[in-house]
């Protein structure tokens, strides 16, 4: 029984690997729709250029996630994506089912849906479940459908989430720009690598070392030392009218006794008081009882 699913809705699986078309009818003027897939880590983003899946890169290098060749009949065309659901690396936490237009926007892409097939059921058996790709607006790439785990499992949700940005625009959401036709990758902002040819910042390059038979350099020449400079002796102020008269040392023994200055500004020099000579002592006249008899 196919589940007919409406945008938002999901569903279980039990299929250990899908197959997953989204499918078109071919009318004249139609823009060209491919299909990819991009292997999301738990961050929402892919981990590396090789996640992204798609007609120039069309197989994962694990080989669990293929985009298989274009096809169409019956006036229908359609793109392929397979997954092996229980191969995928465990830090691959779900798997986008993308799709892109050429020359044009996907309103003029008629009966567009999703389809999802259990991988081991034939061509032409009945599909898991389908999704009627609608009311996409006016956009050139669309998240069409995602396969996550959910509880040990895997369950399908349809999206129908367009980018009027294109291709270039879903990509760099996830992790991924594209550029003239060729997929890079943008991880975090990281050093820039210098070109060839050029050193990197911050990168020393020691001097070649000299060859072992070259002779060694003469020593070198040690120049005489230069005469010290002799001490010049400095002027001693001179006393005078205006400028600070110098200290004497205090008398002591052996130091010479200091001159008294005299000139304007000065004391006069005091007299010397010479001592007077005593007279020579003789005793007092002696009394008639003490005179000789």
């Amino acid at each position: 029984m196919t589940h007919v699913m409406a945008k938002g809705a999901n569903i279980p699986l039990t299929a250990t690997a899908v197959r997953a078309v989204l499918r078109w009818t071919a009318t004249p003027g139609t823009p060209d729709v491919d299909a990819s897939a991009l292997l999301l880590g738990s961050d929402g983003r892919v981990r590396s250029d090789t996640d992204f899946v798609f007609y120039n890169q069309p197989r994962h290098p694990s080989g669990v996630v293929r985009h298989l060749a274009k096809q169409s009949g019956g006036g229908e065309v359609w793109d392929t994506v397979e997954v092996e659901l229980t191969k995928l690396p465990a830090d691959v936490e779900s798997v986008v089912l993308a799709g892109s237009a050429e020359g044009g926007s996907f309103p003029s892409v008629g009966g567009l849906r999703v389809l999802l097939y259990d991988a081991a059921t034939a061509d032409g058996g009945a599909a898991l479940a389908e999704f009627p790709v609608l009311d996409t607006g006016d956009v050139t790439a669309l998240v069409a459908a995602e396969l996550y785990r959910r509880a040990g499992g895997w369950k399908f949700r349809a999206i129908g989430q367009g980018y009027d940005s294109g291709l270039s625009g879903l990509a760099t959401d996830y992790g991924i720009a594209v550029e003239d036709d060729t997929v890079t990758h943008h991880p975090e902002p990281g050093p820039t690598p210098a070109p060839a040819g050029e050193e990197e910042p911050d990168t020393y390059t020691l001097a070649p070392a000299a060859p072992t038979n070259a002779p060694l350099p003469p020593p070198p020449t040690t120049p005489p030392p230069a005469p010290r400079p002799q001490a010049q002796p400095q002027p001693q102020p001179q006393p005078g009218y205006g400028y600070p008269q110098p200290q004497h040392q205090p008398s002591a023994y052996g130091y010479p006794q200091p001159q008294p200055q005299t000139g304007y500004g000065y004391p006069p020099p005091q007299p010397q008081v010479q001592p007077q000579a005593r007279p020579p002592f003789t005793l007092p006249p002696q009394g008639p009882q003490f005179q000789p008899r």
